[in-house]
C-alpha cells in the first residue's frame, strides 16, 4: 500500500509528486494522457511565472515532469475508473485492470473546455470548431479565426492567432473583457484584430465546414475557423459520492487543500479558489503534500 496517489500530471499533480518523494513517501501518478502535463501544454505563451519569463506551455509542462521524473516518480498511464474508501484506505481502480490502494489520494485532474451549447456544435468540431487555439492554429495561416470568450484564454488565443492569421474576430457576449487588461490592449493595437462584445453565437452555417457565424444581433460573421473560450469544466464526476463538491462542480477545500473526507486532498483549478494558474496549482500541490506530512 502507498503513502499517497495522485491523479493527474498537470503542474498541481507534478508538484505534489515532487513534495512528496522530497518527503520520502511512497508515491504514484495516474495519468490517463501518453505523457500528459495538463492544460499548460496548450498554452502558446506563459509569461506570469517567476523565474522564467517568456516560456511555452508545453516547455514548462515538460520541467515539471522532469523534474518529477528525476527524484524517481513512478506514472501510471491509465485513466481512474472509481475510487472507493474503505477501512480509511483509498482503492483506486483503473481501465488497464490495475488497482491502487493507498492512505491518501491528491486530486488533481483539471477541468476540460466548455462547449458553445449551440446547435450543430458536434457537427462541426474538427471541420472548423477548436477548443485549442495553439494546437490548430497553424491551419488557419493566413485565413480568418474566430475567438469566442471573454477570459484570459479567449483573450491570449486571439493574440496567438494574430500573428498567424490574416484576420481575428474576438467576440464577447459582455460588454467588458474578464481577462488580462494589458493582453486585451495589445489586441487594440493589433490592425488586423476586429473585436465584437455584446453578441452571441447564435447557429453556424457552411456544407462541408464552417464559412460564416450568425450573431443574435443579426451580423453575418465570416470564418475559416472558430476557437471556443468560455470557460472550463471541472473534472469530478469520480468524487460525486464524497461529498466534497460545490453547485458547480469543484472541490471545496482551503488553503491547505484539505477536504472534508479524510485522506482526500485536491489540488490545481478544480479546488475552490479566486486565482487558476499555474503558479497556484503548483501551490496547491506543495500544500496538500505538507498536509499530508503535518498528520503523519
Amino acid at each position: 500500500m502507498l503513502d499517497v496517489v495522485i491523479i493527474g500530471s498537470g503542474p498541481a499533480g507534478l508538484t505534489s509528486a515532487i513534495y512528496a518523494k522530497r518527503a520520502e513517501l511512497s508515491v504514484v501518478v495516474i495519468e490517463k494522457e501518453y505523457l500528459g502535463t495538463g492544460q499548460i501544454a496548450e498554452s502558446s505563451l506563459v509569461d506570469n511565472y517567476p523565474g522564467i519569463p517568456e516560456t511555452d506551455g508545453y516547455s514548462l509542462g515538460e520541467a515539471f515532469r522532469e523534474h518529477a521524473e528525476r527524484l524517481g516518480t513512478e506514472f501510471i498511464e491509465a485513466e481512474v475508473t472509481s475510487i472507493e474508501k474503505k477501512d480509511n484506505i483509498f482503492i483506486c481502480k483503473c481501465d488497464n485492470g490495475d488497482t491502487i490502494e493507498a492512505e491518501s489520494v491528491i486530486f488533481a485532474t483539471g477541468c476540460h473546455h466548455r462547449n458553445l451549447g449551440i446547435e450543430d456544435e458536434a457537427k462541426y468540431t474538427g471541420k472548423g470548431i477548436s477548443y485549442c487555439a495553439v494546437c490548430d492554429g497553424a491551419f488557419y495561416k493566413d485565413k480568418t479565426a474566430t475567438v469566442i470568450g471573454g477570459g484570459d484564454t479567449a483573450l491570449d488565443d486571439a493574440l496567438y492567432l494574430s500573428d498567424i492569421c490574416s484576420r481575428v474576430n474576438l467576440i464577447h457576449r459582455r460588454d467588458e473583457f474578464r481577462g488580462s487588461k494589458s493582453t486585451l490592449e495589445r489586441l487594440k493595437l493589433k490592425e488586423n484584430v476586429n473585436i465584437i462584445t455584446k453578441a452571441n453565437v447564435k447557429n453556424i452555417t457552411g456544407e462541408k465546414k464552417i464559412e460564416s457565424i450568425v450573431l443574435d444581433t443579426g451580423e453575418i460573421v465570416n470564418t475559416d475557423g472558430l476557437f471556443v473560450a468560455v470557460g472550463m469544466v471541472p473534472q469530478t464526476a469520480l468524487l460525486k459520492d464524497f461529498d466534497v463538491l460545490d453547485n458547480n462542480g469543484y472541490v471545496k477545500a482551503q488553503e491547505d487543500c484539505r477536504t472534508s473526507c479524510d485522506g482526500l486532498y485536491v489540488a490545481g483549478d478544480i479546488r475552490t479558489k479566486k486565482l487558476r494558474q499555474v503558479i497556484t496549482a503548483a501551490a496547491d500541490g506543495a500544500n496538500a503534500v505538507q498536509s499530508i506530512i503535518s498528520l503523519r
